[in-house]
């Protein structure tokens, strides 16, 4: 099913967003809906509280696989930066550049409920992080200038 994605100005997109304790039924129907909302998107990357849910999930596609991290955690971050061009699914029309790591490492719980680390560069990493950065509430417009 496709989710709307809500926009700027919701009070969702700005709460912190809460562990997942158990992949259940109803975690594995939200991510499967997520999955049909970021293709039908065209974007690269969906959080869960961009759907309405406050919930520690993210979906990423920066190329042609699509990954999901559940309560995914930072456990490192390159001190080599790189600014670039993002634009956001629910802050429509605005690119704004922004400073990111250039390569990370997430641990993170999968769709089978096993824990896991990936460690990702350039591109993915972006991603990543901009995806997680919804999982706290921020959004690329709280990263202008910066």
């Amino acid at each position: 099913m496709i989710l709307d994605i809500i926009k700027i100005g919701d009070d969702r997109l700005r709460k912190k967003s809460e562990e997942v304790h158990d992949v259940d039924e109803s975690v594995l129907k939200l991510i499967k809906n997520m999955k049909e909302t970021l293709k039908k998107s065209k974007g690269v990357g969906l959080a869960a509280p961009q759907v309405g849910v406050n919930k520690r999930i993210i979906v990423v596609k920066p190329q042609k696989e699509m990954y999901v991290f559940i309560n995914p955690v930072f456990t490192y971050k390159s001190n080599d930066t790189e600014c670039d061009t993002e634009g956001c699914l629910s802050v429509p029309g605005e690119w704004i550049d922004v400073k990111r790591s250039k390569e990370v490492e997430i641990e993170f719980v999968g769709e089978d409920g096993g824990d896991y680390k990936v460690r990702a560069k350039d591109f993915f990493a972006r991603v990543i992080q901009h995806e997680s950065d919804h999982l706290d509430g921020i959004l690329i417009v709280d990263k202008k200038n910066i």
